[in-house]
């Protein structure tokens, strides 16, 4: 039975982006659109175009929404709160121009540099911040000494902190000068100060840390300082990572 407020499939995938409604029609037609895990290939299906899960070609189309998911490059010495009342530059000064009232999700020590997400999604974003999920995040640290073979094996076999073990999923040597080491690593932890506890507990502590990835967003040419919408593409792997 067609509940209120469904719209027909190929005007919710023209209003996403995807095609023109003709072209969505033959998307249809040639089979490439699935709706809650079923191939359509009907053009009067209707769809609530908030809470149906939409692909084309196996690629998630994020929900029309009222929503806000954004990822801003946050700069070294900026505080991860939406206030200071030290006074210190923090993320709402990055957002103060919009109207939605934003949060952002997990945190970044201040003298960390990279990527956070803000949103005014409340589940989206407990269950990204939520250890459960497992999202990953990639960071470049730029650390003391040279670090070997022997320390990178370390960090992916698990190293003993004071709140816990924790260990790498992946980890290389970028490049190395004369005491110094750019180290890329990716986990899915995301206690306080992780990177930098684990680095220190191997010998080779952090000068500099930059988190260049959130699961599927790369920071790209974002500048430091700049905030930009994520795309649907991002939005779309992003919900499925936290199924919603």
């Amino acid at each position: 039975m067609e509940g209120e407020g469904k719209v027909r499939l190929q005007k919710v995938l023209a209003r996403a982006g995807v095609a023109s409604r003709r072209n969505a029609e033959i998307l249809i037609e040639e089979g490439r659109v699935e709706v809650d895990g079923v191939v359509v290939t009907e053009f009067g299906v209707r769809v609530d175009p908030e809470l149906a899960v939409i692909r084309v070609d196996g690629e998630r189309i994020p929900p029309v929404s009222a929503n806000v998911y954004l990822v801003l490059n946050k700069p070294r010495g900026v505080v991860t709160t939406m206030s200071d009342p030290q006074g210190r530059p923090c993320v709402a000064d990055f957002v103060q121009d919009r109207p939605e009232r934003l949060f952002h999700i997990g945190r970044l020590d201040t003298d960390t540099e990279g990527l956070l997400l803000l949103t005014n999604h409340g589940e989206f974003a407990h269950r990204l911040a939520h250890p459960s999920y497992e999202v990953s995040k990639t960071y470049v640290a730029e650390v003391d000494g040279n670090v070997k073979p022997a320390a990178l094996r370390q960090l992916l076999d698990g190293v003993n902190l004071d709140d816990g073990p924790a260990q790498a999923d992946t980890v290389k040597v970028v490049s190395t000068v004369p005491g110094r080491t750019l180290v890329q690593i990716t986990l899915h932890e995301g206690r306080n100060r992780i990177v930098r506890r684990m680095f220190d507990a191997v010998g080779h502590p952090v000068k500099r840390l930059t988190r260049t990835a959130i699961g599927p967003v790369r920071r790209g040419n974002l500048h430091t300082g700049e905030l930009r919408d994520l795309d649907p593409k991002e939005l779309g792997q992003l919900l499925d990572l936290v199924d919603l």
